[in-house]
């Protein structure tokens, strides 16, 4: 019997200094790129949340629903692809919609493919919104993003 199922605790895994120093290191550079991406994420999304919300009265959820519809044929999708394009539930979906439906920026109507669907479809007003507010997103992300990833999208 070993002193350690004598004493009652089991062991564990092996302590990160057994792993080889290769897999140490990257797994280091793993943990340090996330936590730079979740940083990068939290600082814009915050400074969109405050500038859409002072400037044009949208939240970033507001504001990446009509940037979905402005970019789509017809300015129309199926809710249920939306809330997917928009990582959002459809119920959270659904009252976003409401309250862009009460500003007159979407309209909901019956999907002509199928009758249990909904599509939402950008309105004129929308579209106008979309454009005023369109610069002050793309600014505050070239302003936040880090820009060696802008970088690789050019």
């Amino acid at each position: 019997m070993t002193a350690d199922t004598a004493s009652g605790t089991r062991p564990g895994p092996p302590p990160d200094s057994a792993a080889p120093p290769s897999a140490r290191g990257r797994d280091d550079a793993v943990k340090a790129a996330w936590r730079a991406l979740i940083s990068a994420k939290v600082a814009s999304w915050n400074a969109l949340e405050r500038e859409l919300g002072e400037q044009h009265g949208l939240g970033v959820s507001d504001f990446e629903v009509l940037d979905h519809l402005a970019s789509k044929p017809g300015h129309t999708y199926r809710a249920q692809s939306l809330a997917d394009a928009v990582h959002l539930s459809q119920s959270a979906l659904s009252r976003l919609t409401d309250r862009l439906e009460r500003h007159g920026l979407v309209e909901r109507s019956n999907c002509t493919n199928d009758r249990r669907g909904i599509d939402i479809v950008l309105t004129p007003a929308g579209m106008d919104k979309h454009g005023q507010a369109l610069h002050t997103y793309c600014e505050v992300l070239a302003r936040t993003l880090p820009p060696e990833l802008i970088s690789r999208f050019e």
